[in-house]
């Protein structure tokens, strides 16, 4: 097949888009930057242009005030560079878990006319591989009508569900940069310590889920001594590779995909990239698959690690919001909660410090803030971490884990959560901790 007849420059591309079109953009490491920079060039031209988007890890180059009318963002996971246009009414947010995501674009309900991807070079055969983000990326190319791909020679080729042949492919856009990188945050002593008490929750032999960010990462530096510990997660990142070059993750008593890391997309730095290119040892399926809860819970021994902004007296966790303000998105976790639940000998974690803004608050409370989400319902949640312990959850009334959260809460906030506790009737009126 000659596919060179494909090919186009961004410029070209982007004046394929026309007004009222709905328009995906693969984001996470993946972005496609020249197409982006090509379609904000010419925002005066367009009118209800819709771009869908999940987490974007570029510099956001199509909110602007001036833009209003012509190209307009909607996210469904928040990142940091669209938090502020969503909250000041500039883009959309659409709620959704990311299990769901892929089936409002194959089901219609979220009509998409084009897609925008970048994946690695096409092989021999004209295959290209989405690389380092499969997620809903791959669902989107096949729902939209039009498909247009950055082909990216640093994208690397990946294993598993993770391909599109280039006759699937309407235009291909030549580029050569590097990826974005997302290097490991540096942990601080809260974290280390909260990442302490979770190791102690998770055996030998298990298979665990966790993300990015100073917990996660945290996590996975306290489980050196573990053995043959796996891997089924929507995203990873280099500290999972760290595990696995130690020997300490070996995927060998895994009870679905054995030998194998699961995965939806990486976030991370060039060195994982290197280290996934055309290895078999990992398996990148679509959200779809790899976060329902049905085939999560087909890991025996299966441990969920999610982060929370704050929970409640009674084991509400919200993760989203702040109040009323979007902060992030569900992402995940509820499909890893549920999953993890339901798995053979698994758990699933809730983690978060004990306190924010410097000590000021407390992240365990009386009530979640006014206006704010629940991201994991109390009746699901089963255990919270802080830097103070562990609370386990399950089963448990609503006097025992008011006493639970209470001995995990910073001991500054414990005795007003206690009062509160006691006004409600969760706890006596007379009540020590000792």
């Amino acid at each position: 097949m000659n596919w060179q007849s494909k090919y186009i420059c961004a410029e070209e591309a982007a004046a394929k888009i026309q007004s009222g079109q709905r328009v995906f953009l693969t984001g996470n490491c993946a972005s496609p930057q020249a197409f982006t920079r090509a379609l904000c060039s010419r925002y005066m031209e367009l009118h209800d242009v819709e771009l869908v988007q999940l987490l974007d890890l570029g510099p956001s180059k199509c909110i602007t005030e001036d833009m209003a009318g012509h190209i307009r963002v909607n996210s469904m996971f928040i990142s940091a560079n669209v938090r502020h246009a969503v909250n000041a009414g500039l883009a959309d947010f659409t709620p959704v878990r990311l299990a769901e995501i892929p089936l409002l674009f194959s089901r219609g309900v979220l009509h998409l006319d084009v897609a925008v991807i970048q994946v690695s070079p096409p092989d021999v055969h004209g295959f290209c591989s989405y690389g380092v983000e499969i997620s809903v990326t791959k669902t989107a190319a096949e729902s939209a009508h039009m498909v247009i791909a950055e082909v990216n020679p640093n994208m690397p080729r990946t294993h598993g569900d993770s391909f599109i042949h280039v006759s699937h492919i309407d235009y291909m856009i030549e580029v050569d940069y590097p990826l974005p990188e997302v290097p490991p945050e540096p942990a601080n002593a809260t974290q280390q310590q909260i990442a302490r008490h979770i190791a102690e929750l998770i055996p030998d032999s298990a298979t665990i889920q966790t993300g990015i960010g100073g917990i996660p990462n945290s996590v996975l530096r306290e489980l050196t001594q573990h053995k043959d510990l796996g891997v089924h997660t929507e995203l990873f990142s280099d500290g999972v590779i760290d595990l696995i070059e130690s020997g300490v993750i070996t995927c060998a008593r895994k009870t679905l995909h054995p030998g194998k890391v699961v995965a939806g997309f990486v976030v991370g730095t060039r060195r994982v990239h290197d280290f996934i290119h055309d290895n078999p040892f990992f398996e990148f399926h679509p959200t779809e698959y790899v976060n329902d809860s049905f085939l999560i819970a087909q890991n025996d021994g299966m441990v969920s690690i999610n982060s929370a902004l704050e929970v409640d007296l009674t084991g509400q966790v919200c993760a989203d919001s702040i109040g009323p303000a979007f902060y992030s998105g569900v992402g995940g976790q509820l499909d890893f909660v549920r999953g993890a639940a339901r798995s053979k000998g698994g758990k699933t974690i809730i983690a978060l410090p004990a306190t924010a803004k410097g000590g000021t608050l407390s992240r365990i409370v009386t009530q979640l803030k006014p206006g704010a989400g629940v991201t994991t319902t109390r009746n699901d949640v089963h255990f919270v971490a802080t830097e103070f312990g562990i609370a386990d959850l399950w089963g448990r009334t609503i006097r025992q884990r008011v006493e639970a959260l209470v001995h995990i809460a910073h001991p500054d906030f414990r005795e007003d959560l206690m009062r509160y506790a006691a006004e409600q009737n969760y706890l006596p009126r007379v009540y020590s901790l000792n």
